[in-house]
């Protein structure tokens, strides 16, 4: 335990903390989605539950990963058929793919409901098929599944501690946690900004197909797919949120006007 409170472990504490918690939002967000497919009173205990199954499942791919690490980049299967596709596929770029394949067709969806309903906001469903709550959780363990991958092996790339990498996960958790009911909070009293969350959500699904594709190698016509950069995708947030609060103010000034009038 003494060997935890070193300089170097306790700056990449703080450093995988932070990390975590970033690349943990995109899984927030999934989970305060899907929360809204169940019923009212029962949206609170499915975020609650669906954030703490994240927290172990990480803490559990975490010893898998350090156990199996390479059994995921092994390649499973090759494919060639020039001049079309080539690459090599492994376990890793197969769980990444899938999971991005899944947050498109899930936010694809609900967006086509938001356009498809007759009155924005009548009804709890909003044109959705309502879940049960064991169907949400089984659904939000999947995708934990996808959203840890990648921040178990950037918490394996910065450090081989054990107990430096579980606290960081356990920190993060609780911070997600904190973040969930705001995040919640926030979406109900602002309709408007879960459109926002939702065009997140499927830039997240492009990233991860990317980043899938990248991984297993995969050429088009003898052009490579190249990962979108972290970098971007943060650009690409930072810029559709600003891009939001701006016509959101200004159509406030336009309806203030057309009031005085």
């Amino acid at each position: 335990m003494a060997e935890f409170f070193t300089a170097e472990n306790l700056v990449t504490f703080l450093v995988l903390t932070a990390l975590e918690t970033v690349l943990g939002f995109d899984n927030l967000l999934y989970i305060s989605i899907e929360a809204k497919r169940v019923a009212a009173d029962k949206q609170k205990y499915v975020r609650q539950v669906g954030i703490v199954l994240a927290i172990g499942l990480r803490i559990a791919l975490l010893f898998v990963v350090l156990q199996l690490i390479s059994a995921f980049q092994d390649p499973l299967f090759s494919i060639d058929i020039p001049p079309l596709v080539s690459g090599s596929v492994n376990g890793h770029s197969v769980i990444v793919l899938a999971g991005g394949v899944f947050l498109l067709y899930t936010a694809l969806k609900e967006i086509y409901h938001m356009l498809a309903a007759p009155e924005l906001g009548h009804g709890e469903s909003n044109g959705r098929a309502m879940r049960s709550v064991a169907s949400a959780l089984v659904w939000i363990l999947i995708m934990n599944i996808v959203f840890s991958f990648d921040t178990v092996l950037s918490a394996v790339a910065l450090t081989k501690n054990f107990a430096v990498m579980t606290l960081a996960i356990i920190v993060s958790g609780v911070l997600m946690v904190v973040l969930s009911e705001r995040v919640a909070a926030f979406l109900a009293k602002n309709r408007m900004y879960e459109v926002l969350g939702l065009f997140v959500l499927l830039l997240v699904g492009v990233m991860l197909m990317s980043e899938g594709g990248h991984i297993a190698h995969l050429s088009f016509f003898g052009y490579p797919i190249e990962p979108m950069a972290k970098s971007t995708f943060y650009f690409v947030v930072v810029a559709l949120v600003i891009v939001d609060i701006i016509q959101s103010r200004y159509q406030k000034k336009l309806l203030a006007e057309k009031g005085d009038h």
